[in-house]
């Protein structure tokens, strides 16, 4: 794997694609299941309302297995814990699609979600350290860019292969798949990397960080924000719109797109401006939602609104991701779990309250301006965030020392 050192501006580390892959893998199995919901409920002689707990085990294995993997694997070498993952996510996958039980199924997608959210804490800290501090932002953006990915490319594949083959032909591809992912893993991550020595306690002190927090909560917010509208933006696009519903995929690809789009503008300006990106964008969004409400009547400006508002709103996941990697110093793994665990909670208590809202005398305006409200709210921990990385230094948690650095020259320690 490229050191740091080596790897020139500009250029990121082939082990950073391939994680990207891993990502995609793991994106496409938490989304594609919302659309193979009729066939897994008729298969598994469940009703659809009872088999969309699917989605719901997933999300929260996400939410509690990802700081729990964590610190489970932390003394385990990452390409090993990868590799792991990966055979993990593999085997949950067939045993799913061999099985007729839907609570065998359920199992295997909690088990599904634990082995994806040891990949991500661990491939996040693998692919920034290969990208080194120049591109770290960048290389966030890149494994970022696999979970979007999934939802332009993985789910709507993944339904209309289901339609043919029934639920089971997806989960086998995504078995095959993450079985060769395992495979190029352990092919360009050499066994022979340094891993540093680590702890628990090095970890869990890592989390006295101030401004870790602020990060995490900037990435719950705006997740909850952007997916509290996107979570009912079918009828939305159907019923306020005017939008047929066998257009509405095309119409979603455009949220696939900006999203896509957003990573990459918040993984290339990120590592130079991070606070100026992150603040310019989390208020964009807040902008597009609320405009969504009165311009959301037209099928063009709706479409045109949905793409904005995923590409304003994930240019600020791989900043903060990133910045919450940094901020943990030398302890990032749980960082980086923790990570993913806010997105899915943003995720979850952003769509419950917009499913609230469209329940209110509200109607199909209550999820934007829900969402809206949110976005805005995510400038408060990043304004703060703005204001500590001026003022004050960044305190970095060393695993052998515990000794406090202050690099105030370095540009990674006074986020802008």
């Amino acid at each position: 794997m490229s050191s740091a050192s080596g790897t020139a501006p500009g250029k990121l580390p082939f082990v950073v694609r391939v994680l990207a892959a891993g990502t995609f893998l793991m994106g496409t199995t938490e989304f594609v299941v919302a659309g193979l919901l009729p066939e897994l409920s008729g298969d598994l002689g469940v009703g659809v309302s009872h088999a969309g707990l699917l989605i719901t085990a997933f999300a929260i294995g996400m939410i509690v297995g990802s700081p729990v993997m964590a610190l489970a694997t932390l003394r385990l070498p990452q390409r090993r814990t990868l590799i792991l993952a990966l055979t993990i996510f593999c085997a949950g996958h067939v045993v799913a699609a061999l099985s007729t039980s839907f609570t065998v199924v359920l199992a295997a997608r909690v088990v599904t979600a634990l082995a994806t959210g040891a990949f991500w804490s661990v491939g996040g800290v693998v692919a920034t350290t290969a990208a080194g501090p120049r591109n770290a932002t960048r290389a966030i953006g890149v494994m970022i860019g696999g979970l979007t990915l999934a939802n332009v490319i993985g789910v709507p594949l993944g339904s209309l292969v289901g339609q043919f083959t029934g639920w089971r032909g997806p989960f086998w591809a995504l078995a095959v798949l993450s079985g060769l992912a395992a495979v190029f893993i352990g092919r360009f991550i050499p066994a022979t990397e340094r891993h540093t020595e680590v702890s628990v306690r090095a970890e869990v002190r890592a989390l006295r960080q101030g401004r870790l927090w602020l990060a995490l909560a900037a990435a719950m917010l705006i997740m909850g924000g952007v997916l509290a509208t996107y979570s009912y933006i079918t009828p939305l696009l159907t019923e306020r719109a005017g939008i047929p519903e066998s257009v509405v995929p095309l119409a979603l690809i455009a949220f696939g797109a900006g999203a896509l789009g957003g990573t990459t503008t918040g993984g290339r300006l990120g590592d130079r401006r991070p606070m100026a990106t992150t603040i310019t964008a989390a208020t964009a969004t807040a902008l597009v939602l609320l405009l969504l409400i009165p311009l959301s009547a037209n099928p063009v400006t709706a479409v045109a609104l949905v793409f904005l508002m995923a590409l304003a709103g994930f240019t600020v996941n791989p900043v903060v991701t990133a910045l919450a990697v940094r901020f943990a110093g030398d302890a990032p793994t749980l960082t980086s779990a923790l990570t993913t665990s806010a997105f899915n909670v943003g995720i979850a208590a952003g769509s419950a309250l917009a499913g609230t809202s469209l329940e209110s005398s509200l109607g199909l305006t209550g999820p934007p301006l829900v969402g809206a409200a949110i976005a805005v709210l995510t400038l408060l921990p990043l304004i703060a965030l703005a204001v500590r990385g001026t003022s004050t230094t960044t305190r970095m948690v060393a695993q052998r020392t515990g000794a406090t650095q202050a690099p105030s020259d370095a540009p990674a320690s006074a986020p802008r």
